[in-house]
């Protein structure tokens, strides 16, 4: 019995032995990897393919639609002042410099033969207009023309090759859908950021005549405007044109105008030169119980005229200070709003139909619109 023991103890003690010797040595024998001096033991994801996408990632959307996506520079020639060089108003007011003003923002592809949807207040009063495209590729652009009511620019470069955004549908929106804004924010290179839409048709905001807004939470911050606004299919849903911001910087308020409108004022400018509005010749103001009660109507909906400009079509058709216009082309009316947008939808001098009330009485009258004048610039 003792014998056996030694025996087994002996030959317990050689597996043993063997074991620490080739656990030491050929670690990869027993099916384990060396562990080096100093080194901590990470736990790793599996690797996965380089083409897959990761579940809930918009890196498809961002990928599709960010080639067509550009950044706009601007420069406009300094004003001298034409008493820089004497040299009483250098000691006063120092050594005027004459470098350029520059500006920047963005704009989106939307044909491939080079035409680029922008702000208007990316370049308006621009002297040069470079385009750099996301591959790199440098071209001067030429502005085939703008529409500052809403905002909107149209360009042309000539390159070959040009990658043109898909235009989607924004009256198909609702709060709460997931959008990409994509632009050059300050200059420091394309970017990409992700929000919902929070609301839809802001308008009397002060920033264009004609107001329909996307507003939305994806960060937006300058440079960003005449950027684009994508659903997660890659699709244009807007422009961007502005934020409401108290630093400059990005607070969650953004603002773009969506396709649908961007669409029918390019077609405008690139078939015409131009947008031809209608127009009627009216101050309109939103209805309220004050302004009711002061020219005697008892309407509750719609808009109250105050004003009728003398010899316009609203007056050579009948319309009078205090009316309150109800429908325009059988279209309602609920606000100031939307009586700009539906007059300006009317074809210059063809006739249409206007319901309105008249202190207690309905009334239809035939309205021809004419063609609404271009804004006045302001002197700078």
């Amino acid at each position: 019995m003792k014998r056996l023991w030694l025996l087994f103890s002996q030959t317990v003690t050689v597996l043993l032995a063997a074991y620490f010797v080739v656990g030491t040595l050929k670690p990869d024998w027993l099916g384990n990897r060396p562990s080096h001096s100093g080194t901590v033991a990470l736990l790793e994801a599996p690797a996965t393919s380089s083409g897959a996408v990761p579940p809930g990632s918009f890196r498809l959307a961002a990928q599709k639609s960010s080639s067509a996506v550009v950044s706009i520079n601007t420069s406009k020639a300094a004003k001298n002042n034409p008493r820089s060089d004497d040299p009483w108003f250098k000691f006063f007011f120092g050594d005027q410099g004459n470098e350029p003003q520059v500006g920047l923002g963005s704009g989106v592809i939307v044909s491939a033969s080079g035409y680029i949807l922008t702000n208007n207040h990316v370049v308006e009063s621009a002297d040069e207009i470079e385009v750099i495209l996301n591959d790199n590729r440098r071209a001067r652009a030429k502005v085939i023309g703008t529409d500052p009511d809403t905002d909107l620019a149209v360009l042309k470069i000539a390159l070959d090759r040009l990658p043109a955004i898909v235009l989607g549908n924004s009256d198909t929106l609702q709060v709460g859908d997931q959008v990409l804004a994509i632009g050059n924010p300050f200059g420091v290179g394309q970017t990409v950021t992700g929000g919902i839409v929070s609301a839809l048709g802001r308008n009397q905001l002060g920033i264009n005549t004609f107001e329909n807004f996307i507003q939305t939470d994806a960060a937006i911050n300058p440079g960003n405007s005449g950027g684009a606004l994508v659903d997660t299919n890659g699709n244009l849903l807007g422009i961007n044109t502005a934020i409401y911001s108290r630093s400059g910087g990005s607070m969650g308020i953004g603002f773009a105008i969506p396709v649908s409108t961007a669409r029918l004022v390019m077609e405008s400018i690139v078939k015409d030169g131009q947008v031809t509005r209608g127009w009627i010749g009216v101050e309109p103001n939103d209805l309220s119980p004050e302004l009711a009660e002061t020219f005697g109507v008892k309407a509750k909906e719609g808009v109250i005229i105050t004003g009728v400009l003398q010899s316009g079509p609203a007056a050579q058709a009948g319309i009078r200070p205090g009316d309150v216009i109800t429908r325009v082309a059988g279209k309602p009316v609920s606000d100031v709003s939307e009586l700009l947008s539906n007059v300006a939808a009317l074809k210059p001098g063809t006739a249409s139909k206007f319901s309105l009330l008249r202190r207690d009485e309905r009334v239809e009258l035939d309205v021809t619109p004419g063609v609404r004048p271009k804004p006045r610039r302001v002197a700078q």
